[in-house]
C-alpha cells in the first residue's frame, strides 16, 4: 500500500508552468527508465510474479470456498484477505506492465486518480483486515471458551464488510480534494504508480491543508492498526507463556505464525519507508519499496499460509487434484 510516500512538499520546480497553457489531461508515469532489453526483462519478471500471485491467491480462495470444513472465521478472514490481494495487485501491476512496453508511458488524468484511489483503498482494507485477523487470534487463544459464542459467522461477515467499507471510504475525501488541485505542467510522475507525493509536487499551487489531512489519515490507518495488532499479540504471547505444556504452546504459536509472518512482511516494508527520511527523498528507493509491498508481499502471502497450515494444504490438494503439496 502506497501510503507512506506522502510528504509535505512544495510544487515541483522542474520547469515553470505556462500560465496560459491548458491544464494537463494526462500524466507520464515514468516508472523504470532503462534500455529496451532491460525493460523487456523486467516485463517478463513482473509478469511471472503477477501470474504467480494471482494463481496462488486464487487457489487459496477456491480451496476455502470448496472445503466446507474450512468455513470457520479464521479461514473466512484468510479467504477474504487472499481475494483482496488479487484486486490489490491488479490495481497497479497491469498498467505497470503495459508501461514497460510503451514508449509514451502515459496515463490519463482520470486513470491516474482511479489507480490512486483503488490502490490506497485496497491497501487500507488490508490494514484493517490484518487487524481483525489479529483480534480473531486473540479471542481464540485468550478467550477459548467464549470464542465460539463471540466470533460467530454473522459477526465475521460484519467485520469483513466493515473492513472493505472503511477501506474504500477512508481516503475518498482526500482524493477528491487532490483532484481539484490545479495541474498545469509539468506532468511527469517519477514513480511506478500514481502516488500522492509526486502528485502534490506537480500541482501548480500548494495545498498544505490537504497534504496534512492526507498525511494524518495515512498515519492513523498505518500506526493505528499496527499498534492494535501489536497489542493483540502481546496479550496472546502472555497467554501462551502461561500454558503449562510445551505441546500446547507450540500449537498456539502455530496458529499465529502465518499471520505474524504476513504482518511482518507488510508492515516491515512500510515502516522501513516511513522511519527513514532519506528513503523518502530518493525516487529510486520509493519505487523499490513500493514494488516490495505492492508485488512481493502479495506473492509470498499464499506461500506462507499454505506451507505452514496442514488444513490449507489438504484443501489445496483437493482443489488442485494433486498430492504433490507436501
Amino acid at each position: 500500500m502506497c501510503l507512506l510516500n506522502l510528504q509535505i512538499t512544495e510544487p515541483m520546480n522542474v520547469s515553470k508552468p505556462d500560465s496560459s497553457s491548458a491544464f494537463v489531461s494526462e500524466f507520464i508515469l515514468l516508472g523504470f527508465s532503462f534500455e529496451w532489453q532491460v525493460q523487456v526483462l523486467l516485463f517478463s519478471l513482473f509478469t511471472t510474479t503477477y501470474v504467480l500471485t494471482m494463481t496462488g491467491n486464487g487457489a487459496i480462495v477456491c480451496a476455502l470456498w470448496c472445503d466446507q470444513r474450512l468455513h470457520i472465521p479464521m479461514y473466512m478472514f484468510l479467504g477474504n484477505f487472499s481475494f483482496l490481494e488479487i484486486w490489490y495487485v491488479s490495481s497497479t501491476v497491469p498498467k505497470m506492465l503495459a508501461n514497460f512496453l510503451s514508449e509514451t508511458k502515459t496515463i490519463s488524468f482520470a486513470g491516474c486518480f482511479l489507480q490512486f484511489y483503488f490502490f490506497f483503498s485496497l491497501g487500507t482494507s488490508e490494514c484493517f483486515l490484518l487487524a481483525i485477523m489479529a483480534f480473531d487470534r486473540y479471542l481464540a487463544i485468550c478467550r477459548p471458551l467464549h470464542y465460539p459464542n463471540i466470533m460467530t459467522g454473522h459477526l465475521c461477515a460484519k467485520l469483513v464488510i466493515v473492513c472493505w467499507a472503511c477501506g474504500f471510504l477512508w481516503f475518498l475525501v482526500p482524493i477528491v480534494l487532490i483532484t481539484q488541485m490545479p495541474f498545469c505542467g509539468p506532468n511527469i510522475i517519477d514513480h511506478v504508480v500514481c502516488d500522492p507525493g509526486p502528485l502534490f509536487a506537480l500541482a501548480c499551487a500548494s495545498a498544505p491543508t490537504t497534504q496534512l489531512f492526507c498525511y494524518t489519515l495515512s498515519s492513523l490507518v498505518i500506526f493505528g492498526n499496527f499498534l492494535f495488532i501489536l497489542g493483540s499479540y502481546t496479550l496472546v504471547l502472555l497467554a501462551v507463556f502461561r500454558v503449562p505444556s510445551a505441546t500446547g504452546r507450540r500449537k498456539a504459536f502455530s496458529t499465529c505464525g502465518s499471520h505474524l509472518a504476513v504482518v511482518s512482511l507488510f508492515y516491515g516494508s512500510l515502516m522501513v519507508m516511513y522511519v527513514s527520511p532519506g528513503l523518502g527523498r530518493s525516487a529510486g528507493m520509493q519505487k523499490v519499496a513500493t514494488l516490495f509491498y505492492a508485488m512481493v508481499t502479495p506473492l509470498f502471502n499464499p506461500l506462507i499460509y499454505s506451507l505452514r497450515n496442514k488444513e490449507m494444504k489438504a484443501a489445496l490438494r483437493k482443489v488442485l487434484g494433486s498430492s504433490n503439496i507436501n
